[in-house]
């Protein structure tokens, strides 16, 4: 099997891994497996660390190995090697057939939904090559943005900044056992800083930041770090100078597009993954609010429309295949405030007599596909973020968070402003201090009147499975205007 997406100068796809996936389908069937799949899993890459004026670490990731999954008598088994030679592989397979074959008996019931699979190869073609960003260029990108911050304030001071940039690549080849053929190359940049900035009083605000897209060496400028971080150093030394007590009470509040983004993640992405509504997940990751019998399940006011879209491009969580060869499509979570459908995978799917939409990732050869999201977003309106003022007597803008957390069912939300404002007759009044929104999921969207047009994207990394699946997603929105909800002072 000869490679579709080529190489990069320090990585060639190994002609032997990828005929031992091959193989390990065929012997898996042979011994009896219903359904096999295979997958060459690659990743490599650098990073490295800075804290204030110099580094403090660097990262080197290099690893590979093959990952299979069986289903046999309603039972399914996962394993994974490391170890790229045919005896290995051989051994893989008899180990994880025997696993599925002892726990037969006492399956729940266990099979993948029939669909059409890819059989294609793609890669993401970088403009400036990830694997010529070497550390002495990195060391210069990171010294000149800490030179910029460090002079940024006047008023108070910079106590500690953190930063970390890193580049990686992602290499699959997936078989199933029933027509599946997918390989692909992803490269991918990551950068996250966490500032501190204290006041002469000893008071401090902290704000941290995490970059992703997919992409090579040309994704950094598209971010314009400098600029954004100096002007966040700036808000935070705004806030300590300036900011007041917030109102308390029932009152209108605007989100802005970062907790907006964060809000869909946590309360319609994860709630819609398929495997959590059917109970796979809650000794690792938590349970759903939402039933199996979902379909119509009212969240929210008409104008709650929320989705999950792999296919956007240079977005962090994009791809055009799943791992387990399905074709990726954009998933419509939320429409019209009513729940449409959920996160499935082929076993999840198969569960609930429904088809994939493309939802298995693994993180890396170790790891089983399971259910997880992408790009998560709420679907942008036609309101200027002036026109979602401009109708609030007595509220607050929240535009961005310093403390969130939500339930195991994703039913109770919590957010602690961190950049917001006083909104009086429509116009911004002055900055207020850490209001607290507290609510449930269906009080938040079901509060919605008006959606701005002011559509972002925010890169992230998902937490799920255990073991731990740390995975890269992207999730956004516009800024909306949410009615009548209870801010609290801290």
């Amino acid at each position: 099997m000869a490679s579709l997406v080529g190489s990069t100068d320090s990585y060639t796809p190994p002609q032997d891994a990828l005929d031992l996936v091959e193989r390990a389908v065929e012997e898996a069937l042979k011994l009896g497996a219903g359904y096999a799949e295979a997958r060459y899993h690659a990743r490599w890459g650098k990073s490295l660390s800075y804290r204030n004026d110099r580094p403090v670490g660097v990262g080197q990731l290099l690893e590979e190995g093959i990952a299979l999954r069986v289903m046999l008598g309603g039972s399914m088994a996962f394993s994974a090697t490391n170890e790229l030679a045919g005896d290995a592989v051989v051994r893989l397979v008899e180990k994880t057939v025997a696993q599925a074959r002892a726990l037969a008996d006492r399956s729940w019931g266990a099979g993948v939904s029939e669909e059409t699979l890819a059989r294609a190869g793609y890669r993401v073609f970088e403009k400036r090559r990830l694997e010529d960003l070497g550390l002495d260029e990195m060391n210069r990108m990171l010294h000149g943005v800490w030179g910029s911050v460090s002079r940024a304030l006047s008023k108070a001071r910079v106590a500690a900044f953190y930063q970390n940039l890193g580049w990686d690549y992602e290499y699959k080849y997936i078989v199933t056992s029933d027509g599946g053929r997918v390989e692909s190359l992803t490269p991918r940049l990551d950068y996250f800083y966490n500032i501190a900035v204290a006041g002469d009083n000893g008071d401090m605000l902290n704000r941290w930041m995490q970059y992703g897209n997919v992409g090579g060496r040309e994704v950094w400028d598209s971010w314009r770090v400098e600029d954004e971080v100096v002007g966040e150093a700036r808000v935070l030394e705004k806030i300590l100078l300036e900011a007041k007590a917030p109102p308390s009470g029932k009152v209108d509040v605007v989100l802005g597009s970062e907790i907006v983004g964060l809000m869909v993640h946590e309360s319609s992405g994860h709630p819609s993954e398929a495997d959590r509504v059917l109970g796979r997940e809650a000794a690792q990751a938590g349970k759903s609010f939402i039933k199996p019998d979902y379909k119509g399940t009212r969240v929210g006011s008409e104008l709650v429309n929320i989705s999950d879209d792999p296919t956007i491009p240079g977005l962090n969580g994009y791809y055009l295949f799943d791992d387990e060869a399905v074709p990726a499509r954009k998933r419509r979570l939320y429409v019209e405030g009513r729940v449409n459908e959920l996160l499935h995978n082929r076993w999840s799917a198969y569960m609930m007599g429904e088809r994939s939409n493309a939802a298995a990732r693994a993180l890396d050869h170790r790891s089983e596909p399971i259910v997880r999201m992408a790009n998560t977003y709420f679907e942008p309106g036609d309101h200027t973020l002036e026109e979602l003022l401009e109708d609030v007597r007595e509220g607050v803008y929240m535009k961005t968070y310093m403390e969130w957390n939500i339930d195991d069912e994703r039913w109770s939300q919590r957010y602690v402003g961190l950049e917001a404002y006083l909104v009086q007759d429509g116009e911004i009044r002055g900055m207020v201090r850490n209001p607290v929104l507290e609510a449930t999921t269906p009080e938040i969207y079901g509060s919605i009147d008006a959606v701005g047009k002011d559509l972002r994207f925010y890169a992230g990394t998902c937490g799920k499975g255990e073991p731990g699946q740390p995975l890269p997603v992207s999730f956004g929105g516009p800024s909306v205007r949410a009615r009548g909800l209870v801010i609290r002072r801290p």
